[in-house]
């Protein structure tokens, strides 16, 4: 079985809960799941790494849910460079998108994390995602034939995505995720 490398262990993401909530968790109340070489967005696999961090499992599968049916957009803050700029619901990040492909394999390793849970014998109704990631993989080298027996590089990307949840107690998991929704 392979031995993946996350970025995160579990005493650093027990030291994490604890600087965020002031709760102390032990190891076995951290749920991990790891997704190699998806083939996908870099930057899109940024973005909603970025936004589902904090929210609680249940939260977040119905948000990438409502993405997927294409009913509610992914804030994107950071590669917004020439992007259409819509009204969005959110104060302050007019830019938004719907990465479904992304979503869908978010959503998969939502289940996956899920799984793991339970098979560790946590509490699914209290896991709150305390870390996402995204890093970059391994590139695929395809080439795209031109005219006169020349050749252009036409390489496909994949992504590394890691997900860390954490089993809270109840009077510290959150509610409902806050957002800054712009009163109209």
């Amino acid at each position: 079985m392979p031995h993946f490398h996350y970025s995160l262990t579990d005493e650093q993401a027990a030291e994490l809960v604890f600087k965020k909530y002031g709760v102390r968790i032990t190891p076995e109340q951290i749920a991990k799941a790891y997704a190699p070489e998806q083939r996908m967005s870099w930057k899109k696999s940024v973005e909603v790494a970025r936004f589902i961090k904090g929210m609680t499992l249940k939260q977040a599968k119905a948000w990438l849910e409502d993405v997927v049916k294409l009913k509610r957009p992914i804030p994107i803050k950071t590669f917004k460079k020439k992007q259409a700029h819509h009204a969005t619901p959110w104060e302050g990040w007019p830019v938004a998108k719907w990465p479904v492909k992304v979503a869908k394999r978010y959503l998969q390793l939502l289940e996956n994390l899920e799984n793991n849970a339970k098979f560790k014998g946590l509490d699914v109704e209290r896991l709150v995602i305390i870390h996402a990631a995204a890093h970059k993989g391994i590139k695929i080298p395809n080439i795209m034939p031109r005219a006169f027996g020349r050749a252009t590089p036409f390489n496909e990307e994949t992504v590394n995505v890691e997900i860390v949840a954490a089993e809270l107690p109840k009077e510290v998991v959150p509610k409902r995720y806050k957002l800054n929704l712009v009163k109209r």
